[in-house]
């Protein structure tokens, strides 16, 4: 009867992955398959390049209801600063 356990570990180093207290003895035959996932992207991984190719950049340009832009992010910050905590 063969048992299948499940094993996650993140690659710390290139090309190396250490797994270790698996419930096996010495002379026993296991067999390992490895699952890559796709790399997510850390918090800040974007570039300015990246920005630019977004639907970010831009995406306010047709509002008729922001006149001068620096003052309506500043009545913005304002406003966040006078909200009740």
């Amino acid at each position: 009867m063969s048992e299948v356990i499940h094993v996650q570990a993140t690659v710390e180093r290139d090309g190396k992955v250490h797994v270790a207290n698996l419930p096996v003895k010495r002379g026993q035959r296991v067999e390992l398959s490895i699952r890559i996932d796709a790399a997510e992207e850390a918090p800040y991984g974007l570039t300015a390049g990246d920005l630019l190719a977004s639907d970010l950049v831009g995406m306010w340009a047709g509002r008729t209801d922001i006149g001068d832009s620096v003052a309506y992010a500043r009545e913005l910050r304002e406003q966040a600063q006078r909200r009740e905590r």
